[in-house]
């Protein structure tokens, strides 16, 4: 059940924007259908309730119980899990607009939202697309023509190779002939899918090659273009939006450039430390882009600006409304989303240029179920604990705005994309949105699987991040700072310990469940000696291992040795080290545990769940979550000589197994690669953790694979290394 903040922000959903909106007439439009799932589907929806538009949902098997089903007026399930059978279906999709007479169909982003058949499809049977027409997304979506219409329109385009010859010795004399270092990008590319950089000659022809497998695999089409790659670049984006009776204005920029493998992490508006002459320019062009493709609806219009010389550069125009559009709709105070569903009734923009500003500044995180330790590898899972921050708002423009299509014991990542929620805050300056967002993500709760909550935290406190100066290298040139493992403090070790045993506590009953008496007593009471039990755990994030013990005294108290942290100087498990910590006053309640540590109060909600083989305990203390893992013994494990001389090499992310190197009975070298898993339509590369021979072999080419599916058993090659046999593969190429 959603927490009280919760419930009584979603009651605000239809009050979403009444502020800024105009008292006009809703638009004429019958009924929408969205096309889409999760928080996009859910964000479109709400707008169409504020607007009094009756509405449809569509949902594959997958999401029979999902939010967005929940709100609309009508919803019809389209197909199984698989979106290709499902939210790819266009024939499946307009078989329920025609059947429920909705006039309108939103396609979101992602999906169908950048499909010109489905527009086209919508067209021709009479039903109003909430987008461009097929036409321009057409002339978008092929990017060297996109590049040659914007050049033809005077908007500045990055030095390149867009030509139709792709024949491998013709691409590697452009390469040479553009100069290195340049990056492979997909025609139909898109969200860093099918994107290679190739730094030198030598590398060109592998990063040619995989970009092609990574753009047939996500689009169907192989082709790719050729570009400069300026070496410190911002990534700066321009709203655009056009009506079908010649107007077109922006809505200002918003600067994407913190990344992470061309997928944005933090988008912030309006963009920091630029003139007002840059942000008209940048938005002129951003305008004439649009025009230049007869552009309808709301646009972006993607930029690289080089740091060095202060040029801008086309990079792509993303024809849908994109995932951080709420921070645009914070500073304008317009709601983008009616502003499509009234374009799309025909009506012209409610505002022109000159009656457009900006107001304060916002940021936006997003919220992803990923492992930021394990190379940022998706981590699907069920979501066991969702705790917003309190007085979040959900979908509507306020001090702190929360998007999401996730409640509690949904599964993330798993059939979908990852994210889990988008955290927007909105205040009078940069310096006090970006503290906001500090506090809010701190306050964020989120349990059952990774996340990368507290990576993001670690941006927003960083000092080159907070004054502005960032470009698209800024995560991999603090990358140290920002994926810092610090082991936890002694007090939060002797509280999970001692959480961990009052939970076994309550899970085993205190005994037999008969009439009360002495043996159903917690109280640890034993005949002429203390009670003491060891605990021993590792901490996910610092990869600490330690061995604590509790010891009950008579008066009650608890006795923690073994806690230590790298201040305190000691080592674990007693002896010789720390002295040990006194707990008192111990508290567990159904969600949250207290106790006193050494006369500090400490407070922490928890949340208990299995991770593989282990049982994983969460503690969010202080605005930090810490997470503890301790294995479950299964008695099928490997054990004794087994486990010693095989390595089981697993999938480190669910996915899709798109190639096999090997096969059972070949020798293999250390790091030899085994089998490439597509996750998200990108490619990991699962290597040999030491040489040796291939067992057993558990993959085929095309199955679809669990995080922690064992893929295959390398076999060492001469005697057992210890340690060494039982190895995870994790690392991508």
């Amino acid at each position: 059940m959603l927490p009280h903040a919760a419930r009584r922000s979603s009651r605000r959903l239809l009050r979403l924007f009444s502020s800024t909106s105009s008292q006009r007439p809703p638009p004429a439009l019958s009924k929408v259908l969205v096309a889409n799932r999760g928080e996009i589907a859910c964000r479109v929806l709400a707008t169409a309730r504020r607007l009094g538009i009756p509405s449809v949902a569509v949902f594959s098997e997958a999401d029979r119980h999902s939010k967005h089903v929940a709100l609309a007026d009508e919803a019809f399930c389209i197909g199984p899990p698989a979106a290709r059978e499902s939210y790819l279906r266009t024939d499946r999709i307009l078989e329920v607009a025609e059947r429920t007479g909705a006039s309108a169909v939103h396609p979101g982003y992602g999906f169908l939202s950048e499909n010109s058949g489905f527009a086209a499809a919508c067209e021709q049977r009479g039903i109003a697309f909430v987008g461009p027409p097929a036409s321009a997304i057409r002339a978008m979506g092929d990017k060297s023509e996109a590049k040659a219409l914007m050049a033809e329109a005077g908007v500045p385009v990055v030095p390149g190779y867009h030509g139709e010859e792709q024949g491998e010795e013709h691409m590697q004399a452009e390469a040479d002939r553009i100069g290195y270092p340049l990056l492979v990008k997909a025609v139909m590319g898109g969200g860093g899918k099918g994107m290679k950089l190739a730094s030198a000659p030598g590398q060109f022809m592998d990063a040619l090659h995989s970009a092609r497998r990574e753009a047939a695999a996500a689009f169907g089409d192989e082709r790719v273009l050729l570009e400069r790659f300026i070496t410190r670049p911002r990534h700066i984006e321009v709203q655009v939006f056009a009506d079908a009776h010649g107007n077109a204005v922006y809505l200002f920029e918003r600067d994407c450039s913190v990344q992470r493998r061309h997928q944005k992490v933090i988008e912030e508006a309006p963009a920091p430390g630029i003139s007002a002459e840059f942000r008209r320019s940048i938005g002129e062009s951003a305008v004439a882009a649009a025009r230049a493709v007869g552009y309808r609806s709301a646009g972006t219009v993607e930029f690289i600006v080089d740091v060095d010389s202060g040029e801008y550069f086309f990079m792509e125009m993303n024809t849908r409304l994109q995932v951080e559009h709420p921070v645009s709709e914070a500073i304008t105070g317009h709601d983008l989303v009616e502003w499509q569903l009234r374009v799309a009734a025909q009506e012209a923009l409610p505002l022109a240029q000159e009656q457009l500003s900006i107001d304060g500044h916002a940021f936006e995180a997003r919220i992803y179920a990923e492992n930021p330790d394990n190379n940022f590898l998706p981590a699907g899972g069920r979501v066991l604990r969702w705790r917003v921050p309190p007085g979040a708002a959900f979908f509507e423009n306020a001090p702190l705005r929360v998007d999401s299509g996730v409640q509690q014991g949904d599964l993330v990542g798993v059939s979908y994309d990852p994210m889990i929620a988008k955290l927007v805050c909105h205040a009078p300056d940069r310096a006090t949105a970006l503290a906001r967002l500090h506090t809010a993500l701190a306050q964020l709760q989120v349990g059952g699987l990774p996340t990368n909550v507290e990576f993001l935290k670690r941006i927003t406190q960083n000092k080159e991040f907070q004054q502005g100066a960032v470009d698209t290298s800024f995560i991999a040139k603090h990358e140290g700072e920002l994926l810092a493992r610090p082991p936890p403090a002694a007090p939060v070790l002797a509280l999970a310990a001692v959480a961990w045993l009052q939970l076994a506590v309550g899970r085993g009953g205190g005994g037999g469940g008969g009439a009360p008496g002495p043996w159903s007593l917690s109280d640890s009471f034993r005949v002429n000696h203390s009670f003491s039990c060891p605990v021993a755990f590792s901490h996910s994030k610092s990869g600490g291992e330690h061995e604590l013990t509790v010891a009950c005294q008579p008066d009650g108290t608890l006795l923690v040795s073994g806690a230590h942290d790298s201040s305190s100087g000691g080592g674990g498990g007693g002896g010789g080290g720390p002295r040990p910590l006194v707990v008192s006053g111990v508290e567990l309640s159904g969600d949250s545990v207290s106790a006193e540590v050494d006369g500090q109060r400490l407070t922490a909600s928890w949340c208990l769940h299995s991770h593989g083989e282990e049982e994983a305990l969460d503690l969010w203390i202080n605005g930090t979550q810490h997470q503890f893992r301790r294995p479950v013994v299964r008695r099928w494990l490997r054990t004794g000589a087994a486990a010693q001389a095989a390595g089981s090499v697993v999938t480190p992310m669910p996915g899709r197994v798109v190639k096999v190197f090997v096969s059972a009975g070949q020798s293999v070298a250390e790091g030899d690669p085994l089998v490439v898993v597509e996750a998200m339509k990108m490619e990991h590369t699962v290597r040999a953790p030491f040489a040796g021979t291939v067992a057993e072999l558990h993959s085929f080419a095309g199955g679809q694979v669990e995080e922690g599916h064992v893929l295959a058993v390398v076999a060492l090659a001469g005697e057992a290394q210890g340690g060494e046999a039982q190895a995870v593969a994790a690392g991508a190429a």
